[in-house]
Order: structure tokens, then C-alpha cells, then sequence
């Protein structure tokens, strides 16, 4: 995957049909969603338990697009080998889920997949100073893990503001995960955002019988994040 910029909306499907995740991702795609983004919780770093690593191999045929694997769980690093062999293109672990988050990045791109790291709400910035040149994205989490459908939390705009500073030219995506709405996005894409989960959002009144709602949801979020990258220009 070659990089740029440009708005990329990845649907959550922690918000999608559980009895039906196939056909829910090919529906997403085929809406325009540009990634699929798996939300992994174990339980003990966040409270939910979703998908272990064969859940992820079985999502994988149908995702054409790009997998973003993110791993909310602790101990992280005996498991980033499961999920890349189960076909993630990115994993991304959180700073706070151990005590070496640079063993970490090291761990995931020597399995030959994308590496990224995740910033909670109450953890600065400055946290991943020293990694990013270990990472092929930042992921600042606006709302605490572990739930979907939860309110955005405004100090991560501010946050994305930082990082985007500190990553100057490099080519690092910034991906915000949490309350992500067309009211929130242009928020966080004009302080330079450019990867935009999204659940509930894209979820919200459709089905895989009326899948053109989700590609209305997410028309309207990229519309929206479009519209504040022109106005910010």
C-alpha cells in the first residue's frame, strides 16, 4: 500500500452484524469504505471480549481493501505473530498495554505487516516521541477503549494537533478511533488527521438488505472531513 494523505474512512466492525461479518464487510467496501478496522479487547485492558485470532483469519477472504488490526488487550506482544499470520496488513498496540512499547513496534514489523501505536485519552503526546520512527501510524483513541457508540472526548483534537506536528514529513498515517460523527471529523482532520474509524456512524439504520445506508453514513463523514481539509488549506 502506497502512502498519501488522503481521507481514508475505516468502519468499525465492531458495530456490524455479528451473525453476519462476511457479508458486512463486503457490503462496507463495496459503500466505499476504504479500510476495515477490528477492534481485538480482551477482557482485562478494556472491559469487552471480541475476536481471538481465528476470527480474524475467517474475516480475512472477504476484506479486499486493508485490515487494521488494533489490539486492545495485555500482554500484547505474545500475540502480534497469531494476528499477523491470521492476515492483518497493520497492527497497532497501545503504549500503556506494557513496558516496552519499542519491543513492541520491533515485534509487529518483523512479521512483515504495518505497525502502529495507540495513545489512550489520558496519555500525552509526548508518549510516542521516541517510537514514531518505528510506526507507520499514531492512533489517537478519543474515547476510553472497550466500548462502541461512546461521546467524543475534545481533547484528543488538540492531541492530534501535537502529533501531527512531531511526525512533520514523515510518512506516518493519524488515525482517530472513538465518536468519530460529520460533526466530529472535520475537528480532527484539520488538525491533521487522515484514517477516521468510524461504527456506529457507519452502522447506524442500514443492513446488509439496505446496504446504501451505509454508504450514505459514510458519504456523509467524508463529505464533512473533505470540506474542513479545504477550509484549513
Amino acid at each position: 500500500m502506497s502512502f498519501d494523505r488522503s481521507i481514508k474512512i475505516a468502519p468499525s466492525i465492531l458495530s456490524a452484524d455479528f451473525a453476519n461479518f462476511g457479508a458486512e464487510i463486503q457490503a462496507i467496501e463495496a459503500q466505499g469504505a476504504d479500510w476495515v478496522h477490528v477492534d481485538v479487547m480482551d477482557g482485562h485492558f478494556v472491559p469487552n471480549l471480541t475476536f481471538g485470532p481465528p476470527a480474524v483469519k475467517a474475516f480475512r477472504p472477504h476484506v479486499k481493501t486493508f485490515m487494521d488490526v488494533h489490539l486492545m488487550i495485555a500482554p500484547v506482544d505474545p500475540y502480534i505473530e497469531a494476528y499477523a499470520e491470521a492476515g492483518a496488513d497493520m497492527i497497532t498496540a497501545h503504549v500503556e498495554a506494557g513496558p516496552h512499547i519499542h519491543r513492541t513496534l520491533q515485534a509487529i514489523r518483523a512479521q512483515g505487516v504495518k505497525a502502529g501505536v495507540v495513545l489512550n485519552p489520558g496519555t500525552p503526546a509526548d508518549a510516542v516521541a521516541d517510537v514514531l520512527d518505528l510506526c507507520d501510524m499514531v492512533l489517537i483513541m478519543t474515547v476510553n477503549p472497550g466500548f462502541g457508540g461512546q461521546k467524543f472526548i475534545h481533547s484528543g483534537v488538540e492531541k492530534t494537533r501535537k502529533i501531527r506536528h512531531m511526525i512533520g514529513d514523515r510518512p506516518i498515517h493519524i488515525q482517530i478511533d472513538g465518536g468519530i460523527t460529520p460533526e466530529t471529523a472535520p475537528l480532527v482532520v484539520e488538525a491533521g488527521a487522515d484514517v477516521l474509524v468510524a461504527g456506529s456512524a457507519v452502522f447506524k439504520g442500514g443492513s446488509v438488505d439496505t446496504p446504501e445506508v451505509y454508504g450514505q453514513n459514510m458519504r456523509a463523514i467524508r463529505e464533512a472531513a473533505e470540506g474542513a481539509r479545504v477550509k484549513a488549506a
